[in-house]
């Protein structure tokens, strides 16, 4: 089965090692070495790496601890997220001289429409290469991009040539690309789904292309059609300009893991104080509040509970919070705590219609 246009053009750009980078981009003495950001040698959590800590196998979500074992010579840098939204606003803009339809996943990657552009150009490829370079030239910060016929594509070409690399996978070449991808390289296919496909022996798109739908679906649930689809090149799923942020939050985790109840609450009070602000600021109000509690041995609880009004103040949602820290008890000693909001103001609903009875 081949494909059928009119294709779609479009790019995801993914910033390299965005944070790491900024750091070396602040403190140029930083430049080619092994960094980590977020946590320490002795605890918290490393929120990224630079491609030198990478290569002794440091990664995002280890253990500071951790990473100091596998990459002696680390060092470790603090976060800066106001500088990182800085840069990021930035680095939209250059999107926005190209296209509106611009899709953000996070501070560092985004999806992009460029079928129609501000540019007309007719080169998604040349259109991906402007931008890199434009976002050099105006941050001093490297991307690399993939470049396809729908987001799942982009996606993983973004990958390919990382850093300071793109990749196009033009509509004549996307069957044989996926066919020859091997199955972790799928995005959203983890460690866990990939070991699965293994056993199975799905190794590459060609192997997870022999099998039915009704069979994925039944080795895997509804993603097995979704599996169906994108080895087939189907993902019809647009790039969406207008994601609207469903949850609201802030945490914290602890030097020092906390066993007492009553410093645990007093964590929290500085913790929704630092929600209210953000809500405030968002001019989000939310009904449903969740309590998030990760242990020391990093398990981790979540308790929700949505009001009949919507929240915003922490003399609103407080009461709440306090409410699910002594709904059960605690397991253990803790490393993290936090609080958000979901069921925002800021979410679409769909229109209810109902039936009027009119006497004759």
């Amino acid at each position: 089965m081949e494909l059928q246009p009119p294709f779609r053009k479009i790019i995801h750009v993914d910033m390299d090692a965005f944070y790491a980078s900024v750091a070396e981009l602040d403190h140029p003495e930083l430049r080619g070495k092994a960094i980590a950001v977020g946590g320490n040698e002795v605890r918290g959590v490393v929120s990224a790496a630079s491609y030198e800590a990478r290569k002794f196998g440091v990664r995002s979500a280890m253990s500071g601890f951790l990473a100091k074992q596998k990459c002696p010579h680390i060092i470790f840098v603090k976060s800066d997220f106001p500088r990182y939204k800085e840069l990021s606003a930035k680095i939209r803009e250059i999107f926005y001289e190209y296209t509106d339809l611009v899709e953000p996943l996070s501070l560092d990657e985004a999806y992009l429409d460029v079928t129609e552009n501000k540019k007309g150009n007719p080169s998604a490829n040349s259109i991906a290469r402007e931008i890199r370079q434009k976002i050099y030239d105006e941050t001093g910060l490297r991307a690399s991009a993939g470049i396809s016929i729908n987001k799942f594509i982009a996606k993983v070409a973004s990958d390919i040539n990382k850093p300071n690399g793109q990749k196009t996978v033009h509509p004549e070449e996307v069957l044989s690309f996926l066919e020859e991808l091997p199955v972790q390289k799928f995005y959203g296919v983890g460690k866990v789904t990939a070991a699965k496909m293994y056993n199975l022996g799905i190794f590459i798109g060609n192997d997870l292309k022999k099998k039915t739908k009704e069979e994925l679906v039944a080795l895997f649930g509804k993603s097995g059609a979704h599996y169906y689809n994108i080895v087939r090149g189907i993902h019809n799923s647009p790039v969406k300009p207008d994601r609207i942020r469903k949850s609201v939050g802030a945490e914290r985790t602890f030097e020092e893991n906390i066993s007492s109840e009553n410093f645990m609450l007093e964590r929290l009070e500085k913790i929704a104080e630092e929600l209210e602000r953000r809500m405030l600021k968002n001019q989000t109000k939310g009904k449903t509040i969740t309590l998030k509690i990760k242990y020391s041995d990093f398990t981790q609880q979540t308790r929700s509970k949505t009001k009949a009004n919507f929240m915003q103040l922490k003399s609103e949602f407080f009461p709440v919070v306090k409410e699910l820290f002594f709904q059960d008890p605690l397991i253990n000693s803790v490393r993290l705590l936090g609080i958000s909001f979901g069921n925002l103001n800021t979410e679409k609903k769909e229109p209810v219609w109902v039936q009027l009875q009119f006497e004759f």
